[in-house]
């Protein structure tokens, strides 16, 4: 069993912490990040028959790994998936959600602007993305990102594609509904649908999307980057399906989305006299979007921010499609950038978005001085029918980090669904000049349910191997079950990183050799590839640019934890926690296993006659190797008066601590308790979920155990 200890120090399980006013702060990964222009990063589906009603919300991680979080409120359980390793590690490539007509999520995602193509996945099963088929690459005419899908009742038998593609511009194609092998095709585009300042070099305008589900998919978009000029405009048109023609928000043609049409947008006052209608913010400032939505009467609503000529200051406005004028409210001043990287991408605010529910509602970061000096903080703004903001109200308090990107998920009864960035971040992308990148997590009000964990019920075997080889294998048999659970910690040497890991009567399951070396399941003679390698993205860490389509190297894994699950003809793969592969194939059961065929160790090897829940695979791996990231703060145990009093302190940090019961002492000892060996048994409470045992003589200090 894995132990650590510390003086004092006492790292405490993830936990939900409630400060006793505003919103519920829980987390969803301690490790994750997106843009704000490939969306829907996150999305809520329930459907009408009452079987699926989960959110599922995307993200990617400073290694490299794209993953999603499904949170199933039918079942109340919470499952992580990883969508796909090894890929450019770049908070531009979050992943998005599409709920196709049979139910089933199709997941998109593309590198940030290098490689003409995307990349997709499906899940097998409705509403249910535990179930990912392989990964299919959709081949394009030009490099991409931001993907953005849509299905309209209008053509439901299409999804309408949006993204950054031909010459850095939006651009909408038509794709097949995928087909009984998952494969889709497009039949009508790619288009570009705007030209902005003559499609000058560098020039690319920021879009964001919404449909009105039926016929219509309305873009807002600036002139280009607001880094690139001072004069950066604010636009808003809609892409008419049937007629395939772009018009403004009075339905005004502008142009055909055709490849030999397009629409020139200008910020001169020739545009605006031509096109007065769709221009949203004619400013002599640096204009940037967060989002676009529709209200009840389908006029569009935009969260916008304005940025100063020298790029220190932001405003935030609320921009509202009256039916005659575009009508802004002013919200407040953002401070400027957020991040902890000076003089970098000084256009990056904290962040917007709009209910989904009731479009009179945004909810923006915005710099407040708390406990831990300027944090940016989570804030509520309601605007009136007649554009004046009628009330305020601060929704997050006290963080240690700055809470940045909000996304509105969905909205049921009072509460939305609300998630966000929080942490510190110093790029985009992971770089050998900022290889921290973008090291957030992300947070969220909603209640994440966590199943019931027990790893020791069902336990058959527990072993240590250490060295393992081709010639070293070790051979066990154990009872007949057609339910299982095999879990291991895996090493494999550098230089020989492939082989067979593991061998049953039933199956077996290796890694291939090569420089992207993804395992594989072998079944009756089949093999069943993983969509992932067992790596990681961090030599992007040795690189000075990483947007140059070029694919790296994986780091390989020192080790990792691999668990295989078979239940009711279903057979999965986690790595280190993470839901990988799953495989239909019934009839399985096993009662002969051989550990080793690769060069390297295995260890903590457990056999269960049960299907572990996800939960409890993750808390087996916490349990073999916990790490800073599976922590969510610092314990501080000290002595400070001549009672023997004992004083907590939490921080979420390690460098600033926050005294606990309010600077009392937690535990007060008399002269008489202090004797050899003395104990006592605190409880932390529901949220620490577990208690801390102090054994050492408080006349002689404290030493505590690392928690899990």
């Amino acid at each position: 069993m894995y132990k650590k200890h510390f003086l004092l120090i006492v790292c405490l399980t993830m936990a939900t912490f409630t400060l006793g006013k505003g919103i519920p702060v829980n987390t969803i990964t301690e490790k994750g990040a997106w843009c704000w222009f490939a969306d829907p990063r996150s999305i809520s589906f329930e459907n009408k028959g009452g079987t699926i009603h989960s959110a599922y919300i995307g993200y990617i991680d400073v290694h490299g790994n794209i993953k999603a979080t499904q949170i199933n409120h039918k079942t109340g359980t919470t499952n992580e998936i990883l969508v796909r390793s090894c890929f450019q590690p770049d908070d531009h490539n979050n992943p998005t959600f599409l709920v196709l007509p049979d139910e089933r999520i199709m997941i998109f995602y593309s590198r940030h602007t290098d490689e003409p193509c995307f990349y997709y996945r499906v899940s097998q099963k409705p509403g249910d993305i535990t179930t990912l088929g392989k990964e299919f690459r959709l081949e394009t005419a030009n490099n991409t990102t931001y993907p953005s899908p849509f299905i309209l009742s209008d053509d439901p038998d299409h999804i309408y594609l949006c993204w950054r593609g031909i010459g850095w511009h939006p651009t909408i194609a038509r794709l097949t509904i995928p087909d009984k092998n998952d494969e889709v095709r497009f039949d009508w585009g790619h288009f570009q649908v705007v030209r902005s300042s003559g499609g000058g070099n560098g020039v690319r305008p920021y879009a964001k999307y919404v449909s009105n589900g039926k016929n219509k998919i309305y873009l807002a978009y600036t002139t280009t980057h607001p880094d690139n000029r001072t004069s950066n405009w604010l636009y808003c048109s809609y892409i008419d399906i049937n007629t395939r023609e772009l018009k403004d928000t009075n339905g005004n043609v502008l142009s055909p989305i055709a490849e030999d049409k397009l629409h020139d947008i200008e910020t001169t006052r020739e545009y605006i006299k031509q096109n007065p209608v769709n221009v949203v913010d004619e400013t002599t400032l640096r204009d940037w979007l967060w989002e676009i939505i529709l209200d009840k009467d389908e006029k569009p609503v935009i969260a916008m921010v304005r940025i100063s000529e020298n790029k220190t200051a932001h405003e935030y406005y609320y921009t509202r499609w009256t039916g005659s004028e575009w009508r802004k409210t002013f919200l407040t001043k953002d401070g400027g950038h957020f991040h902890q990287t000076p003089g970098y991408e000084m256009c990056y605010s904290g962040g917007m978005t709009l209910d989904k529910a009731n479009p009179n509602i945004v909810y923006a970061s915005v710099p407040v001085n708390g406990q831990y000096g300027e944090v940016y903080e989570l804030m509520k703004f309601t605007i009136g029918d007649n554009g004046e903001v009628t009330s305020k109200e601060q929704l997050t308090f006290d963080s240690q980090k700055n809470n940045v990107r909000p996304f509105v998920i969905s909205n049921r009864g009072l509460e939305p669904q609300l998630a966000w960035m929080q942490g510190d971040y110093y790029s985009w992308i992971v770089t050998v000049n900022r290889p921290n990148g973008y090291p957030t997590a992300i947070r969220t009000n909603m209640e994440i349910p966590q199943g019931k964990v027990d790893i020791e019920k069902g336990k058959l075997l527990e072993k240590n191997f250490d060295r393992v080889s081709p010639e070293n294998k070790h051979s066990l048999r154990i009872s007949k079950s057609n339910s299982f659970s095999i879990i291991m910690n895996i090493s494999i040497d550098s230089d020989a990183y492939f082989g067979e890991i593991l061998k049953t009567n039933a199956f077996s399951y290796h890694l291939k050799e090569g420089d992207r070396q993804k395992p594989y399941f072998s079944i009756k003679n089949k093999e069943y590839e993983s969509t992932n390698v067992p790596g990681t993205s961090d030599s992007w860490k040795t690189q000075s640019r990483g947007t140059d389509g070029k694919w790296h190297t994986p780091a390989k894994l020192k080790t990792f934890q691999l668990a295989i699950t078979y239940e009711k003809g279903i057979l999965k793969s986690h790595i280190n926690g993470l839901i990988d592969q799953y495989i239909e194939v019934k009839g399985l059961s096993f009662s002969d296993i051989t550990v080793g065929g690769h060069k390297g160790t295995v260890n903590d090897f457990r056999v269960f006659d049960r299907a572990l829940s996800q939960d409890e695979i993750k808390a087996v791996h916490r349990d073999v190797i916990p790490k800073e990231e599976d922590m969510a703060g610092y314990l501080m145990v000290y002595f400070k008066d001549d009672t023997h009093g004992l004083y907590f302190a939490l921080s979420n940090d390690g460098y600033s601590f926050t005294d606990m019961n309010n600077g009392k002492p937690v535990i007060l000892f008399g002269p008489h308790r202090q004797s050899p060996g003395h104990r006592k048994k605190l409880s932390m409470g529901k949220n620490f979920r577990k208690t801390i045992l102090i054994t050492k003589n408080i006349t002689n200090g404290i030493t505590n155990n690392f928690l899990r």
